[in-house]
């Protein structure tokens, strides 16, 4: 014979990991220093003069 659950607590499990889930990509997305913000910006910046001096005149 299976093993009895508590349907409620399984459920409340399920969004519990959900929530936590959402609070990992969070803190990755915004929980970051200035100093990181800013090299991120000069990187792109870089990037992106990188590609516009690449370009041909026509």
């Amino acid at each position: 014979m299976g093993d009895v659950i508590n349907l409620n607590q399984a459920r409340k499990a399920r969004v519990a990991a959900a929530k936590a889930t959402t609070a990992d990509a969070n803190r990755a997305k915004f929980g970051r220093t200035k100093a990181e913000k800013q090299a991120e910006a000069q990187e792109r910046e870089r990037a992106k003069a990188l590609l516009d001096g690449a370009k041909r005149e026509e």
